[in-house]
């Protein structure tokens, strides 16, 4: 069992920044794959950000790249997703999510066994 839980969401005006933050219980973390994703209101929930195991590797959606970077601390069973320029378009629910099997496709949501609740991140314009 893995257990996860964002913080770090709230509300910003359009050009600001965010640090989201996962922190996870329960299994070894430096083992498993996580990413993030987000859902906003009447529309389906779409892939952020992934970063494997030792952190070597991140992906990201287009949406985002250049804007967000996904990053994690082992040492502190932590992942996180800083968020700069934010746009109104970002204003979602942000979750985290975790692979522990190691299937290593990021960016589809059936990928990951553990979800965390989630956090609300609003963009004012």
């Amino acid at each position: 069992q893995v257990q996860l839980v964002e913080s770090g969401g709230g509300l910003v005006q359009a050009g600001g920044s965010l640090r989201l933050s996962c922190a996870a219980s329960g299994r070894a973390f430096s083992v498993y794959n996580l990413g993030w994703f987000r859902q906003a209101p009447g529309k389906e929930r779409e892939f952020v950000a992934g970063i494997n195991w030792s952190g070597r590797y991140t992906y990201y959606a287009d949406s985002v790249k250049g804007r967000f970077t996904v990053s994690r601390d082992n040492g502190r069973n932590t992942v996180y997703l800083q968020m700069n320029s934010l746009k109104p378009d970002d204003t979602a629910v942000y979750s985290c999510a975790a692979d522990v099997s190691g299937r290593g496709r990021y960016s589809t949501d059936t990928t990951y066994e553990y979800w965390g609740q989630g956090t609300q991140v609003t963009v004012s314009s």
